[in-house]
């Protein structure tokens, strides 16, 4: 999970704020997916040596993927709960205002529109990043573009496939679940409480 101050950047950026990008970055030296997705285009202004992988796939199956996944992942766990859990309750805040409302403008169960996002995004990012630096790249190509695009060695082994979207149907599957256990739980220790009292 992302360090509180992490969460804090990220939600001041979402809220239409300013940061310090080398305060935000420091101890790394790169970043990949959400939130920092969403500006890759300040951060290629500020850094300017900054190579820029974009991943693609076929749009349908990105829709589908994310539909089933990460979307509803966002709005898993009751108020109840959240408020319980200030800085998951600040994760889910910036996540919202950053991509579901930043990016798909509050519209992303409209397949169509998020469709459309996705392809103008690509193509925008195709027409505006110079060629020297911008990698246009999908999984099945493997380690060897990547790393000779990077001027990094091939690592042993095949290509993580990790985030696969049946592991993360199965997560969200399981906080699904939680919710309603911890709910369940709550009611009967209040029903208790009130039998007792009575």
């Amino acid at each position: 999970m992302p360090s509180r101050k992490q969460i804090g950047y990220w939600q001041t950026v979402a809220d239409g704020g300013t940061v310090d990008w080398d305060e935000v970055f420091e101890g790394y030296e790169s970043s990949c997916d959400w939130p920092s997705a969403r500006y890759w285009e300040a951060l290629s202004l500020y850094y300017p040596d900054a190579k820029i992988v974009l991943s693609i796939r076929d749009e349908a199956r990105w829709y589908d993927s994310v539909a089933e996944t990460i979307y509803p992942a966002s709005f898993l766990l009751p108020l109840w709960i959240e408020s319980l859990i200030p800085p998951l309750r600040r994760m889910n805040k910036m996540v919202i205002a950053a991509i579901w409302d930043g990016v798909f403008g509050g519209r992303f169960e409209d397949r169509e529109h998020a469709l459309k996002l996705y392809r103008e995004n690509n193509e925008y990012v195709k027409a505006t990043v110079p060629s020297d630096r911008l990698l246009v790249f999908e999984a099945k190509d493997g380690w060897e573009p990547l790393c000779r695009f990077l001027n990094v060695p091939i690592p042993d082994g095949d290509y993580p496939h990790l985030n696969d979207a049946a592991e993360i149907r199965r997560l969200v599957t399981g906080v699904r679940a939680l919710g309603w256990i911890s709910l369940a739980a709550l009611a009967g220790g209040f029903v208790a409480l009130l039998m007792y009292l009575l």
